[in-house]
């Protein structure tokens, strides 16, 4: 009888090891959460209000850039900008969209030729954001986050 007892009371202790429940914590559940997330990749690009009726989200990326080098060539085309030789070249301009909203110009890159010949064209470049209308931030899981992206112009004169 007494074996039976000790047999039991082993297996009692034994057993409640399958009673036990793992607790994770939360750091672990928000670093595994992170492993996964693309870090590089926004649920919704930035956008203009004439880009919201867009679906798709390539096509409101393509919206975007465009309705901005628009913006930014129209600016530069109501200026009257005179040049000695042609120039046909591309420039990189390096923006940034932050949470609430506000576009920043965060870097030019030009190439020598067309930093002689339009010594300005920084500040006409700033000067033609001033006049943007309401940026909306990206959205990455449902936040407003900030976004950087560049964006290629081309610079024709003559």
């Amino acid at each position: 009888m007494k074996q039976i007892y000790v047999i039991i009371v082993v297996l009692s202790l034994v057993s409640c090891e399958y009673f036990n429940v793992k607790k994770t914590s939360s750091e672990a559940i928000l670093t595994e959460e992170l492993k996964t997330f693309n870090w590089n990749d926004v649920d919704e690009y930035p956008s203009f209000s004439d880009c919201d009726s867009i679906e798709r989200k390539e096509e409101k990326t393509l919206c975007f850039t465009n309705k901005l080098t628009t913006h930014i060539l129209d600016h530069l085309q109501s200026k009257s900008i005179v040049v000695t030789r042609d120039v046909s070249d591309t420039i990189h301009l390096k923006f940034q969209v932050s949470e609430t909203g506000v576009l920043s110009l965060l870097k030019i890159e030009v190439d020598s030729t067309i930093t002689k010949e339009i010594p300005n064209l920084e500040a006409l470049i700033h000067s033609s954001l001033d006049s943007l209308p309401k940026v909306f931030p990206a959205i990455k899981r449902g936040q407003q986050v900030k976004t950087e992206f560049e964006l290629p112009v081309i610079i024709q004169a003559n």
